[in-house]
């Protein structure tokens, strides 16, 4: 354990993915609750960046992976010190990067889950727990620290006008964002049917009256899905697949009801934004990886998916194991999806509290 008075400066090492930066930021929220007058120097990707880095109160350094990491940060960290690294990526390029950062006190995993040998670059550990939720893990940091209590705060500023052309496109309908695919380098094994999508969209639209918006990325993956997915809906549908920026997508998610999406970026963004999120759940377990506030309302076939493909359960499996086969997705049907929209949509009429605290 590493209990320090309140440092005078602290630097967090965390780099991608969007999802994980949006699981950090309560652990940072809640460093600066507890040391309101530590400075606070958070070293972070660039796409990162454009969605937490004009957060006030912290100072942003934007890591840009195309370059060496070691050079790029002995240069923007030139002349500085800290008195505590929090090293929270477990990559060999955070590692090599976070040699840049001078620092006293490196804390970073324990032993066990220091994938990458991360534990050659840190002088402190957290403790071991297993099987945990990724935020929970990164918890363990700030409880490393001596600081017990959980800020489960986001707080994510969005630029007025992103956020007068979200209220003005959704105009206070109900309205179900989907974001249908994770990172397109998972096409293979994260992938949920196009036609599936377009039945919940005609689910939603017909028994719960919602507008549906289709959102993603650039690549040509996302684009196809988000065409296929307006083609073969019989109700209106509004494709933003590659429209909108991460600031954009937050400021929709903020005005939406519901947001549907397997294990990607936007599930956690969704939770930052506030919204309940329906994450469905073959590949991945959700237990470790799943919407932090909405685990009532995940679709999770992982048990069956992992048993079919792989012959193991999850008590049984590795912590983290994933199910690389194309056709686990298909472990979820539409009914698992629309059947959880449903008891949302009826708990959210009887005025029932939809998130969790955690």
């Amino acid at each position: 354990m590493v209990k320090p008075s309140a440092p005078e400066s602290l630097c967090v090492m965390r780099l991608s993915a969007v999802g994980d930066v949006c699981h950090t930021l309560p652990v940072v929220r809640t460093l600066q609750a507890a040391w309101p007058t530590t400075r606070i120097t958070w070293i972070v990707g660039k796409l990162e960046a454009s969605l937490v880095g004009d957060i006030p109160g912290i100072e942003f350094i934007i890591f840009d992976k195309s370059q060496g990491p070691y050079r790029q940060m002995r240069r923007a960290l030139k002349g500085r010190r800290f008195d505590l690294l929090l090293h929270m990526q477990m990559s060999l390029r955070a590692s090599i990067a976070s040699l840049a950062v001078k620092a006293p006190l490196r804390l970073g995993f324990d032993r066990e889950r220091a994938h990458d040998l991360q534990w050659l670059f840190t002088n402190r550990r957290i403790p071991h727990r297993d099987r945990q939720h990724v935020m929970d893990s990164l918890f363990g940091f700030s409880e490393a620290l001596g600081i017990e209590r959980h800020v489960l705060r986001w707080d994510i500023p969005v630029p007025a006008a992103a956020e007068q052309a979200a209220i003005q496109l959704i105009g206070g309908r109900p309205t179900l964002i989907i974001s249908p695919c994770a990172n397109p380098r998972f096409r293979n094994w994260r992938s949920w049917q196009p036609e599936y999508y377009a039945t919940l969209a005609e689910h939603a639209a017909s028994k719960h009256g919602m507008q549906v918006f289709i959102t993603g990325g650039k690549s040509e993956i996302e684009k196809s899905y988000g065409e296929r997915i307006t083609a073969l809906s019989k109700a209106p549908v509004t494709d933003l697949v590659g429209k909108t920026k991460l600031k954009e997508l937050l400021a929709l998610l903020k005005q939406a009801t519901v947001l549907v999406s397997p294990d990607s970026g936007p599930i956690h963004m969704g939770t930052a934004a506030g919204i309940p999120v329906i994450g469905i759940y073959a590949t991945t377990n959700p237990d470790r990886a799943g919407p932090y506030l909405s685990q009532r309302w995940r679709v999770n076939r992982y048990p069956d998916a992992l048993q079919k493909f792989d012959g193991l359960t999850p008590e049984t499996a590795p912590w983290g194991t994933r199910v690389r086969d194309p056709k686990a997705m298909d472990c979820i049907t539409v009914a698992d999806v629309t059947g959880k929209l449903d008891e949302l949509m009826s708990a959210k009429a009887r005025g029932e509290k939809l998130l969790t605290d955690g």
